[in-house]
């Protein structure tokens, strides 16, 4: 207790003053190592193997920095519950780790400090409950490290699948690239809850400049953030940027400052930085004071995000790819990152399969296509396999609802709507029947099958359908009709010839959400003709919340048009996380050849897509291309925030 004595006398007032006011990182301790401990005297603590004594190793109260050993003194405040360095404590006889819990207590009962004691260990009262509990320290950091490590265990998912030659980090800062935030994709794990992680966040990291044995850690903080993944600094480097890495923020590897106390993990100063300041400590209390860290419940957040309702061996009806016009069942074989892997249900091989998220509007439940008269195709299977189970309906998507009773969408009617087997296109299409609960079946005018084979679906609220005139207003290339003429073509003419009339434009979804989106933003994005890849991508063009969609190193012709709200787009870094594959830009060789071959294709131009056989995304692409260069014209309809301006034009009578 003399040690204890000594140490007290010799910490000013202001001191103290200023360590209550750090917030959340609340009362730095001296830098004693031989001091008493609060806990009973018979009660007697594990010890763990010290590191050097000549490393610059920093310790504190137990929220924030502590020593490996310990064994420093510790008490634990009657207010609040927190652990920390007795010498840090406030009042003579070490009851409070700061003023502001001394006051507290005394003006509050004894049964409102239990309760507040309890909310911090996150148990439920109880009638055993105590103000002091009679833990040893190092069994109360143990049972709270085991914690943690729970929570990350239940985080992790498939090692991050490398692709080789390729890094995002890189790729960012060699061409001064900015991506999409996280905020931007809902669907996305963390999507409704990143908070305000921003630059200049501090984190606590493991030390790679370090030649210890043991892994010791250091704080680090945000110099960039590209989606998911950071430029960290390690503290001390100043505008040094020789040892800044990239790093997945909702990796196991990053904790919010004062994990390491709670984990008895080490902090240590980076080899090259170590002669910089005799005094580490008092470096990180100005360094610290008033930033900002991860939530503390950041690694349960990540994990309980990443959780899906779809499970293997779940049955679904899904499109057919071959035959759009109608749908299948399959069984889910895998889940990803949300992505499902389908198996239809007459595969023998195994090898049939269809990739799509399971937010997807190309997935439903069993009945679903009866419900609404849609086609289906019925299963050669007539019983169900062992252990394959209908999904539940409630783990679908669901679309709003629409009351087709008054003026609604009719047989005939045209329309514009993005081509789904040539995403680079918006054409002239009509409705060939309405089926039930708000979903139409469209066909693109001039390259529809006699059977109505090629016809495809759509929900009256997609944002994949657009009234006429739209592309017009907004200056993108309308694709006419195949084998139509009358060039450049005219809707007003079209309308007249073919003895038809326009869709209502009030019946058109026209809610244009805050999706944050801006041209040159980096992502990741599926390949919705080969919906199993996962390419680095950008956004080009923003008409309201229509994204235009670019793979990099690949042809503009490849672009896809996509809502800002699709459950195929994905933060920087989320193949990562998930551990799905990444298909990293093309490179020069392959744009080279692909330019080739794509125009060769062009001028031996192929007939267009009826047989419905399974062809490959290099040869759908190119086969649905049309003979004519359609260039997109820039111009100042293109929104990049949000707001739901009036953008259809007025129909011409």
């Amino acid at each position: 207790m003399e040690n204890t004595k000594d140490l007290t006398e010799h910490t000013s007032r202001a001191e103290r003053k200023r360590r209550d006011s750090f917030g959340m990182f609340d009362g730095y301790d001296s830098c004693s190592e031989d001091t008493s401990s609060s806990s009973s005297s018979d009660e007697s603590e594990e010890e763990v193997a010290p590191l050097p004594s000549s490393l610059p190793i920093i310790k504190n109260n137990g929220q924030v920095y502590t020593y490996p050993d310990g064994k420093s003194g510790m008490a634990t405040c009657e207010m609040c519950g927190m652990v920390g360095v007795r010498d840090a404590f406030y009042s003579k006889t070490k009851r409070f780790c700061s003023v502001s819990c001394s006051r507290s207590y005394s003006s509050n009962s004894k049964k409102a400090s239990i309760l507040a004691r309890l909310q911090v260990a996150g148990k439920p009262p109880t009638k055993k409950a105590k103000v002091l509990q009679k833990q040893p320290l190092v069994a109360k950091l143990a049972a709270y490290a085991q914690y943690q490590a729970t929570l990350q265990n239940q985080a992790k998912t498939k090692a991050a699948v490398p692709v080789e030659g390729f890094s995002w980090g890189n790729y960012i800062n060699s061409n001064s690239f900015t991506a999409a935030p996280v905020t931007c994709f809902k669907h996305a794990p963390m999507g409704t809850c990143w908070g305000d992680i921003s630059e200049g966040v501090r984190v606590e990291v493991p030390n790679t400049d370090c030649s210890l044995p043991t892994k010791v850690f250091w704080i680090a903080g945000i110099v960039k953030l590209a989606g998911y993944n950071a430029l960290l600094r390690y503290e001390g480097f100043e505008n040094d940027s020789s040892l800044d890495f990239w790093c997945n923020v909702c990796g196991s590897d990053i904790h919010p400052v004062g994990w390491c106390a709670t984990s008895g993990k080490p902090l240590v100063p980076p080899r090259t930085i170590q002669h910089k300041y005799t005094n580490w400590k008092a470096f990180l209390v100005k360094r610290l004071t008033g930033a900002k860290t991860l939530p503390p419940d950041f690694s349960q957040k990540v994990s309980e995000s990443m959780q899906y309702p779809f499970k293997t061996s779940m049955r679904v009806e899904v499109v057919d790819k071959t035959h759009l016009c109608r749908t299948r069942v399959a069984v889910v074989e895998s889940v990803i990152g949300g992505r499902l892997r389908l198996l239809y249900e007459e595969s023998e091989d195994k090898t049939d399969d269809f990739w799509c998220h399971m937010y997807s509007p190309l997935i439903h439940h069993i009945g679903w296509s009866r419900s609404i008269g849609h086609r289906f195709k019925r299963s050669d299977i007539t019983k169900k396999q062992d252990g394959h189970f209908d999904a539940p309906p409630h783990l679908f998507m669901k679309v709003k609802e629409v009351d087709a009773a008054g003026e609604w969408f009719k047989e005939g009617m045209k329309l514009e709507a993005i081509d789904p087997l040539n995403l680079s296109a918006i054409c002239v299409a009509t409705i060939r029947k309405v089926l039930a609960d708000g979903y139409l079946m469209i066909g693109i005018d001039g390259s529809e099958a006699a059977d109505g084979s090629d016809w495809f679906c759509y929900h009256a609220t997609s944002p994949s359908i657009f009234p006429v005139g739209f592309c017009e207003i907004n200056m993108i290339e309308l694709t006419p009709p195949r084998g139509y003429t009358k060039l450049p073509f005219k809707w007003f003419d079209y309308l007249r010839e073919t003895d038809s009339i326009a869709a209502p434009v009030k019946l058109f979804n026209k809610e244009v959400p805050n999706h944050g989106f801006h041209v040159g933003m980096k992502l990741e994005a599926v390949d919705l003709m080969e919906p199993r890849l996962v390419c680095v991508a950008t956004v080009t063009r923003i008409i309201h919340r229509l994204l235009r969609i670019h793979f990099d190193g690949w042809e503009d012709e490849y672009d896809q048009w996509v809502d800002c709200e699709s459950p195929d787009l994905y933060p920087v870094g989320w193949c990562q996380l998930t551990g799905y594959q990444l298909q990293p830009p093309a490179p020069q060789s392959s744009r080279d050849s692909q330019s080739s071959s794509s125009k060769q294709k062009k001028k031996a131009k192929s007939q267009q897509y009826k047989g419905h056989k399974k062809m490959t995304s290099l040869q759908l692409k190119e086969e649905l291309l049309d003979g004519e260069e359609y260039s997109f014209l820039q111009g100042a309809s293109d929104q990049e925030s949000n707001g739901s301006a009036s953008y259809y034009i007025k129909q011409e009578p």
